[in-house]
């Protein structure tokens, strides 16, 4: 059964099913998830606990011996099994499905996981995990949604603040929902409930936003500079290679100029991205993103990122090499732009 994580609260009021199964890149939401889960199985009477771990010396029999073996005591027992990789392997996977058949009735079993990719998302073990447990799929909160999951974490602690106050919390946590989590319990600690003010907000948030790569794309393609200047500072000054940076972007670039070139050709955008394989928020970005972008702009970028790769590579005579890094972001900015 699947359950989404805003329903879990009411789910766990009920009976408990005998087997869980948390999917998640958020580690915060997902630790959070498993927490809840452990406290109800703590209140029904599950008061054991075996932890299990998926490593490499990991033999797949001590998740079978500690299905079957009886508790000690004779209490009721849960099982935790967390799989880091999210790739049991093609031993772990038969014995995922042999164990869903035989789950014992005075056992809970708790499996945790990262987000699955596509591919493992096809395997059968996953379809006998989903068949059998309270499946929980947890999204990432992405860039758009954030202001909103900060203004709902404020008001559980009683208190609230303006949209200016609550974006200028979202650009410092970005890309760190844990370290997110923190800052919003640090307003706890050092203000009363009520409206934050703008100042209080100001001197109490850190920056410990955390930026991915392949998100950089995202603050391009909807024409956010200011979005796009943190990220390539902030992915700067974490050391992030400029190769796989100008890469990232140019393979944008690329993606929009065949995107241009097959509707010009007359073919749908729809089937298009289904083609190149976009689906997800970029989906939702690129149709207004090459209304605004022309072609002549793309064309321009093409030519600017073969400059970009001959200055890292040293390339170009040095009264003529620049800054690799500024160049950068100014090749990503003429394309924000449009």
């Amino acid at each position: 059964m699947q359950l989404r994580l805003e329903a879990l609260d009411g789910h766990l009021t009920k009976s408990l099913s005998q087997l869980y199964v948390i999917t998640s890149d958020e580690h915060l939401l997902a630790l959070e998830a498993a927490d809840k889960i452990r406290k109800a199985a703590r209140a029904q009477g599950y008061s054991e606990r075996d932890v299990l771990t998926v490593e490499r010396s990991f033999k797949w029999g001590e998740l079978l011996a500690a299905n079957q073996a009886l508790s000690l005591f004779g209490d009721k027992k849960l099982i935790e099994l967390r799989i880091p990789t999210g790739k049991p392997g093609k031993d772990g996977g038969a014995a995922l499905q042999n164990y869903v058949k035989d789950l014992s009735p005075d056992n809970l079993t708790l499996i945790t996981l990262p987000k699955l990719d596509w591919q493992t998302q096809k395997a059968a073990w996953v379809a006998s995990l989903q068949q059998a447990a309270v499946y929980i799929d947890i999204a990432q909160i992405e860039r758009g949604q954030l202001p909103n999951w900060i203004g709902q974490r404020l008001a559980a602690q009683g208190q609230s603040a303006d949209r200016q106050s609550i974006d200028f919390i979202a650009d410092r946590v970005e890309g760190n929902l844990l370290a997110a989590h923190q800052e919003i319990q640090k307003l706890a600690l050092l203000h009363e409930p009520g409206k934050l003010t703008y100042e209080q907000v100001h001197d109490a948030v850190l920056n410990v936003a955390r930026y991915d790569v392949f998100k950089l794309s995202e603050a391009m393609l909807s024409g956010d500079p200011a979005r796009l200047v943190r990220m390539l500072e902030g992915l700067k000054g974490e050391g992030e290679a400029l190769p796989l940076v100008l890469w990232a972007v140019s393979e944008e670039i690329r993606t929009l100029l065949k995107l241009k070139a097959g509707m010009a050709q007359g073919r749908p955008l729809g089937a298009l991205l289904k083609e190149y394989r976009i689906w997800g928020p970029k989906e939702r970005m690129m149709e207004p993103a090459l209304r605004r972008i022309s072609l002549p702009v793309l064309e321009a970028a093409m030519k600017d990122a073969a400059q970009v790769d001959k200055m890292i590579k040293g390339l170009r005579a040095k009264a003529h090499a620049g800054d690799a890094w500024d160049s950068m972001l100014q090749l990503a900015l003429k394309v924000a732009r449009g």
